[in-house]
């Protein structure tokens, strides 16, 4: 994203503001949700605060609720399988480099299409979604996923990246602190992992395939 800002004003400045903002906005929900869920329902508390008691209504806000995640799902998706896709694409085509199939691209209504791109996402998308099907424990493995990416990508690698960048002296106040916090977050992340591990344990014990068990 960083890349497609225009210059003026810096990328830099507008990419610190824009985290800022996201990650401020993220953790306020979550806390709201985790700790007065909690509160309130202990281990009872549903994983969908607006469906999970067994009510509907009012629909519209459920339906605004499930738009909010469907364009949240779409940008989070492209994020994670980019990577994905660009790997199994640029290994195919330095493995078999003369295969038109691979490498050409085929123009279709004035748009590029290549086989192997097409194909392989498709079908990347298609068998996700089939086994997100089987496997419905939707929070158990965001809970999951968010603990084992919140520490390592939010936490560890800025605040190293910080220290490098501001050449922070090693044992310094501002060092030791740091390292505290980072430490701090590691271990929230470990104990999420363990209560997410926990909770998809609990729910293969009772796995039916293609009912939602969240």
């Amino acid at each position: 994203m960083q890349d497609t800002l225009k210059s003026s004003p810096p990328e830099n400045k507008q990419m610190k503001k824009a985290t800022t903002i996201g990650i401020m906005a993220s953790t306020v929900f979550y806390l709201l949700c985790g700790v007065l869920g909690y509160a309130a329902f202990g281990n009872e508390a549903p994983g969908n605060f607006l469906t999970g008691f067994g009510f509907y209504d009012p629909f519209w806000l459920v339906d605004l609720a499930n738009m909010c995640i469907i364009v949240h799902l779409l940008g989070a998706y492209q994020v994670l399988a980019q990577p994905i896709f660009g790997f199994v694409e640029s290994w195919s085509k330095e493995k078999w480099p003369q295969n038109k199939l691979i490498s050409k691209e085929f123009s279709l209504w004035g748009i590029d299409i290549n086989m192997l791109r097409f194909v392989w996402r498709t079908s990347y998308v298609i068998v996700m979604t089939i086994i997100a099907m089987i496997f419905p424990f939707f929070n158990d493995f965001v809970g999951l996923l968010g603990a084992s990416t919140f520490w390592p990508l939010s936490v560890y690698f800025p605040i190293e990246m910080y220290i490098s960048q501001a050449k922070i002296c090693k044992y310094s106040f501002t060092w030791i602190w740091m390292q505290i916090l980072s430490l701090a977050c590691l271990c929230v992340s470990l104990v999420a992992a363990v209560g997410s591990t926990r909770g998809l344990v609990t729910s293969v014990k009772s796995f039916k395939p293609f009912q939602s068990m969240s």
